[in-house]
């Protein structure tokens, strides 16, 4: 179509194709999965203005839980109402989800297999050093003074030394921004907004279907009927679902437990999955015990191979913690799994969709008034502190895979050195990077090393 003409609304199908190959093609974390719907909607098909995207993007970048795929429920729901919206945000891990249920079954039968065993000694170094690579990466972008810097140093004691709680440290660090906000604003105060790939926001675009100042449809407009409803709606489901699970199986059994827990971790995932994985290690590790510490390792490896938001990993959690446990006896363990990778998966994400579907119509009349607020800033800088500990207990187990006390696996620890030094200097992509681990740890196997 001609650049100075509006597009034409996409269809319901349209709609439909387009989330459903975003959904096999969301490789790349958030920020690649954000490009990409970037210059397919705001550059390509002219669906949304860059913004008014980006505006949407800094409501999701607010909330707990996986922003790329809330910012593809956001769309979805502005352009098709509600039906939209599910739609996109279900197609966006759906996907994942088919594609991590057959690696976790295929990681359960074929694991011990030298050769597959060797694939997954090379990609867990290049775990390690991704892990490693977040925290320099969203510590360079958070830590921009010493309010920040004290914030991180204290949540990584807290949890390194002392054991403390992740959601206990998400509570502290957001009192102390409200009240750090008191004495020193502009220390909790963060930067002006860029551009969906870190440059300015354009001043002159061609006309965008949902333009700058295109006023907002009758369905993305705020009221408080609209606004109970939809929250009802949420919680509704939610004790129906949970209400299943506890008439089915009683409250201590796996998958009713498994549902609380994910519950409670989709509400706790300020900065995005990495943030939540020392959370899930230490319930689904620890504290159940659904999988080992190297299994976790494993799984996060899968997870950042397959399309759809990096928390997919919980899927995997889900069904190894169905299988192990049995969920629904001896004969059936691969139903078993399936069946806690889809619990897991629901009550992940169903406060993602509740979020967007309550809190559009107030981003919607609130254009150039959301900003981040105090206590978030504060949260993520906590959240670096956090990853930094799971940084240390990926390498941990890794260099010294039969503990401190054990051999330490020089090859493992120099594998992982030279996977940072790539991702860092080099800007090595993630399947690239984990594609030439895997390469070496295979051939680290066919020759008996």
């Amino acid at each position: 179509m001609p650049p100075s003409e509006r597009p034409e609304p996409p269809s319901r199908m349209a709609a439909f194709r387009f989330w459903l190959w975003l959904g096999c093609v969301s490789f790349g974390g958030p920020a690649g999965q954000i490009a990409v719907m970037h210059t397919e909607l705001v550059e390509r098909r002219r669906w949304i203005s860059e913004r008014r995207f980006l505006h949407a993007l800094n409501y999701c970048m607010l909330l707990p839980g996986p922003e790329a795929q809330q910012l593809a429920t956001y769309i979805g729901w502005l352009l098709h109402r509600t039906w939209g919206g599910i739609v996109a945000g279900v197609l966006f891990v759906l996907p994942s989800l088919f594609i991590l249920v057959a690696l976790a079954w295929v990681y359960l039968n074929w694991g011990q297999v030298p050769a597959v065993a060797g694939v997954f000694y090379g990609i867990k170094p290049a775990v390690t050093a991704l892990v490693i690579h977040a925290v320099w990466r969203i510590g360079s972008r958070t830590l921009r003074n010493a309010w920040l810097w004290a914030v991180a140093v204290t949540a990584f004691v807290a949890i390194f030394a002392l054991d403390v709680p992740f959601p206990a440290i998400v509570a502290a660090a957001a009192l102390v921004g409200w009240l750090g906000a008191r004495v020193s604003p502009a220390a909790f105060t963060p930067g002006a907004g860029a551009g969906a790939h870190g440059g300015p926001v354009p001043a002159s675009h061609a006309p965008a279907l949902i333009d700058d100042d295109t006023p907002a449809p009758a369905h993305a407009r705020f009221s408080f009927t609209r606004l109970a409803w939809v929250l009802g709606a949420g919680v509704l489901l939610w004790l129906l679902a949970m209400g299943v699970l506890v008439a089915w199986q009683g409250w201590q059994a796996t998958l009713t437990q498994m549902g609380w827990f994910f519950t409670k971790a989709a509400l706790l995932t300020f900065g995005g999955a990495y943030a939540v994985l020392p959370y899930v290690y230490q319930g689904a590790v620890e504290h159940f015990q659904w999988l080992s510490g190297p299994q976790m390792i494993d799984g996060l490896a899968l997870g950042e191979t397959t399309p759809g938001p990096l928390i997919m990993v919980v899927a995997f959690v889900g069904f190894l913690g169905g299988w192990q446990h049995q969920v629904l006896g001896p004969d059936a363990l691969f139903a078993a799994g399936a069946l806690a990778a889809a619990v897991v998966t629901f009550f992940t994400f169903l406060p993602s969709f509740i979020f967007i579907l309550a809190g559009g119509p107030l981003v919607e009349a609130s254009h150039g008034r959301l900003g981040f607020t105090a206590p978030l800033s504060a949260i993520t800088a906590a959240v670096v502190g956090v990853i930094l500990n799971l940084a240390l207990f990926f390498a941990w187990h890794v260099w010294w895979p039969q503990g401190l006390g054990g051999r330490f696996d020089a090859l493992a620890a120099l594998a992982t050195g030279a996977a940072v030094f790539a991702l860092v200097r080099w800007r090595v992509g993630v399947l690239p990077l984990i594609g030439v681990c895997a390469l070496f740890g295979l051939g680290l196997a066919l020759t008996g090393r």
